[in-house]
C-alpha cells in the first residue's frame, strides 16, 4: 500500500511539474496578446491624428491659396486703377474739358470701380441743389461717412451736367481718403482733374493725387504730379505745396 501511496504522489508532483510551464506560457500569451493590442489601438489613434492634421493642413493650405489669389487680384486692380490716373492726368495737358457725355461715362466708371460697401442714399428731393447740401450736410459727421458717400454716389449719377459734379467727386475723393481707401480717393481725384480742369477744386486734387502716390510709396510718379501742379498752377498756394514735397523726396 506504501508503495501504491509512492506512486500516486509521484505521479501528482509529475503532473503539478507539467502543468506549471504549460499555465506560465499561457499568461504569457495572453500578457503579448494583451500588449500588442494595446500598441496596435495605440498605432489606430496615432494614424487618426495623423490624418486629422494632414486634413486640417490640406485645408489651411487651400484657404491660404484662396486669400494668394485674391490678393493677386487686387493688386492688379490697384496697378491698372494706378495706370488709369496717371493716363487722365497726363491727358489734362493736351486735352480741355471732356464733353458732356464723356463726363457722365467717366464717373459712372468711378462709382462703379469705387466699391463703398456703405448703406443705401437718402431719397433723393429731386432738387439738385437740395440733394448736394443734404450730402454735403453729412461730411463733417464721421458717424455718417458711409451715408454720405451713398449720397454723393447717387447724385453724379443722377445730375451729370450738374456745376455741382467737380465738387461731388472732390468730396468723394475726401471721403474715401478718410476711410483709408486711397485708391478709390485717387480716381475720384483724377476725375475731378480731367473732366473739370478750371474747377477750383483741380488743383488741390491733383495735389491730392500726387500724396496718394507718396504715401503708397511711388515716389517717381508723386514727383512727376507735383512737377505737374506747379507747371500748371505756378504761383499758387497748391503749387508752393507741390513745391514744398518735391523739396522732400
Amino acid at each position: 500500500m506504501n508503495g501504491n501511496f509512492r506512486c500516486c504522489v509521484l505521479s501528482l508532483s509529475l503532473l503539478v511539474g507539467i502543468a506549471a510551464p504549460v499555465a506560465a506560457i499561457a499568461s504569457s500569451t495572453d500578457d503579448r496578446i494583451t500588449q500588442l493590442e494595446r500598441i496596435s489601438n495605440a498605432q489606430g489613434q496615432l494614424l487618426t491624428q495623423l490624418q486629422q492634421q494632414l486634413s486640417d493642413s490640406q485645408r489651411d493650405i487651400d484657404t491660404l491659396r484662396g486669400q494668394i489669389q485674391t490678393n493677386q487680384y487686387q493688386l492688379e486692380q490697384i496697378v491698372e486703377r494706378q495706370k488709369i490716373i496717371l493716363q487722365q492726368i497726363d491727358e489734362l495737358g493736351s486735352k480741355g474739358a471732356s464733353s458732356s457725355a464723356s463726363t457722365s461715362t467717366s464717373n459712372g466708371s468711378a462709382a462703379s470701380s469705387a466699391s463703398t460697401g456703405a448703406s443705401s442714399p437718402a431719397a433723393s428731393t429731386g432738387n439738385e441743389k437740395q440733394d448736394y447740401d443734404n450730402a454735403v450736410a453729412m461730411v463733417n459727421d464721421k458717424s455718417k461717412t458711409d451715408s454720405a458717400i451713398s449720397a454723393f454716389q447717387d447724385f453724379v449719377k443722377r445730375y451729370p451736367k450738374s456745376s455741382y459734379q467737380s465738387n461731388a467727386n472732390y468730396w468723394l475723393g475726401q471721403l474715401f481718403y478718410s476711410k483709408g481707401k486711397k485708391d478709390d480717393a485717387s480716381y475720384y481725384y483724377a476725375t475731378v482733374v480731367k473732366n473739370y480742369p478750371k474747377s477750383p477744386k483741380a488743383s488741390e486734387s491733383m495735389l491730392k493725387v500726387g500724396i496718394i502716390m507718396q504715401e503708397k510709396g511711388d515716389k517717381a510718379s508723386a514727383k512727376a504730379v507735383y512737377q505737374r501742379v506747379v507747371s500748371l498752377y505756378p504761383n499758387t498756394a497748391i503749387a508752393k505745396q507741390a513745391e514744398k514735397r518735391l523739396s522732400g523726396l
